[in-house]
């Protein structure tokens, strides 16, 4: 469907899925309840956001949008759909209702949102949508659902990037832990937004464009016996020059080097055979990108003079060997360790750079434990990152919801006993306020028709519920949040939908910019989210006006 007459054609969402029927069953019920009472045509406005940050933090990465404009800009309830529906709600349902189903197509609903990418706070609409009432809430439940967990993978993505530091290699390693199918999809994908180098999840490099990383498992190790296995074990030099009949002489050859080196004699005795069989297998297959898994039997008397032995005799035929990778044991040490062999390596035979070889980190890492091996001092160049990282084992959703703000121009609330559950009323603007060294200061909201704040003007900012929390502002910028990027058959100019690259650059960019005691792992500054005093006097107002007075007998 075009998205704006603009002559743009948006393809449906990834996950085929996501229908018109990915939704919760009282979004029909309430559907067909509108337009029994002729209300279902009544213009609404919803907002999109959440109440909490995750993971005690005070951050939250937006993501997600992209798969909703997708949504809405294929929405068509099918035939067979239909049928399902009805066959589903009471037999007293009139077939007009049904009928008026046929031809919802979103033409009548805008979308604004914050952009893809954006560092974002509790209270702050992520999304506005405005449309028919019915309608709207049909779109509800998978907006919910699209942005909820893409969000907060990508926040979960951000803290491992923001703990492991800028300079380490991040590759994304949950596909077989992950929740299903399209819980790995969407993890890889915004695992990436979030600051992750690359995947191991081939589907989700084909679908997006995500580098792949990969290398062979602990299987691949003990499948081999011995090189008498190795079919072929000739090798070309790099530059075409001539070729080495029997490398694994070669890898054996230089496995004696070391063994009986100066700096590196006593340290081992005889590797595992089985395991230097394997390591030369893969290395033949791979000359240019050989990067070996060393702990199947014991890394420092076998996996790494064993990787060291084949490393050595690629490079005398010009190539260069990636580096290692460490599942188990005390990474913290066992990286030291493997640093060290290769320096000596390089020192004792004048290999250049071979003390810099690549070292990764896989097995059950967390926020926790890339933080205990900073503390602990540790030579990872990059860590593979799995089961805690994709299925956000720290928290299991994020809360987002999508309130009610507005009908036919009428501001509408929701009252709560818990006060973090009262709703923020009317349709809102958000503007970000930047103070003198271009960190954010504030987010604040105010009513549509306010005047935008001003750069140098003198802000009161309120919180919204909270009588002597406020504070004067003078911004030295002033960015307003929502865009629109999905007009409907409107005339208004919506934004295009960046490439993936481009939402990754912004999320890092975005972190970037923060201050740094927003951004702690331990007890961060909350981020301020006010709003302007005119619509704190209005919520207040309504609030009063909304809530039954009670009588003391």
């Amino acid at each position: 469907m075009d998205s704006n007459g603009s002559g743009r054609v948006i393809p449906g969402p990834t996950n085929p899925m996501v229908t018109p029927l990915l939704t919760d069953h009282y979004q029909f019920t309430m559907a067909y309840a509108y337009w029994k009472a002729g209300k279902h045509q009544e213009r609404a406005v919803f907002d999109l956001y959440f109440r909490k940050s995750p993971f005690g933090g005070e951050y939250t990465i937006f993501a997600g949008l992209e798969e909703c404009v997708r949504f809405i800009s294929n929405y068509k309830i099918s035939e067979d759909e239909i049928h399902f529906i009805k066959d589903n709600l009471p037999d007293s349902c009139e077939d007009g209702f049904f009928d008026y189903l046929r031809g919802i197509d979103c033409s009548d609903v805008e979308v604004y949102a914050i952009a893809e990418g954006t560092v974002v706070f509790p209270k702050v609409p992520l999304m506005r949508i405005e449309g028919p009432v019915a309608v709207v809430q049909l779109l509800e439940t998978p907006f919910v659902n699209l942005v909820n967990f893409a969000s907060l993978v990508a926040t979960n993505a951000a803290r491992h990037r923001f703990v492991a530091g800028k300079s380490k290699t991040l590759l994304e390693f949950g596909l077989r832990r992950a929740q299903g199918p399209d819980g790995g999809i969407s993890a890889s994908k915004y695992c990436y937004i979030g600051g992750f180098d690359a995947t191991s999840n081939v589907a989700a490099g084909r679908l997006f464009g995500i580098p792949l990383r990969g290398t062979h498992s602990h299987a691949f190790v003990s499948s081999y016996m011995g090189v008498n296995e190795i079919a072929d074990k000739s090798l070309r030099k790099k530059d075409g020059s001539g070729t080495c009949e029997d490398f694994a002489v070669l890898v054996q050859k230089w496995l004696n080097k070391i063994k009986w080196s100066n700096s590196l004699c006593g340290i081992f005795s005889d590797t595992n055979q089985s395991e230097l069989a394997a390591f030369t297998s893969y290395a033949l297959a791979f000359p240019d990108n050989f990067l070996a898994l060393v702990d199947t039997y014991d890394v420092v008397r076998s996996g790494v003079p064993n990787f060291c032995a084949v490393a050595l005799a690629l490079s005398d035929l010009g190539y260069k060997a990636v580096g290692i990778r460490l599942d188990s044991g005390d990474l913290a040490y066992l990286s030291c360790e493997s640093r060290k062999f290769f320096c000596s390596i390089e020192k004792e035979f004048e290999v250049p750079d071979f003390g810099n070889m690549s070292i990764t980190a896989s097995n059950d890492l967390n926020e926790e434990t890339l933080d205990a091996l900073n503390k602990q001092g540790h030579e990872v160049d990059a860590y593979g990152i799995g089961t805690y990282l994709v299925t956000c084992y720290a928290q299991a959703a994020l809360g987002v919801v999508f309130k009610l703000v507005e009908i036919n121009k009428q501001p509408r609330i929701k009252l709560s006993e818990d006060v973090s559950k009262v709703s923020i009323p009317c349709k809102k603007r958000v503007y970000r306020l930047y103070g003198k060294e271009t960190y954010p200061l504030v987010d604040i909201m105010r009513g549509e028709n306010e005047p935008p704040p001003k750069v140098g003007e003198r802000i009161l900012c309120r919180h919204p519920f909270q009588e002597s929390k406020r504070a004067y502002v003078v911004p030295q910028q002033v960015e307003e949040l929502l865009k629109c990027y999905f007009a409907g058959s409107s005339d208004k100019k919506s934004e295009t939908l960046p490439p993936l690259q481009d939402i990754r650059e912004r999320c890092i960019k975005q972190l970037e910019q923060m201050r740094p005691d927003h951004m702690r792992r331990l007890n961060p500054t909350p981020y301020k989210v006010c709003v302007s005093a005119k619509l704190y006097d209005f919520i207040h107002f309504l609030w009063l006006n909304e809530a039954p007075v009670g009588e003391l007998q």
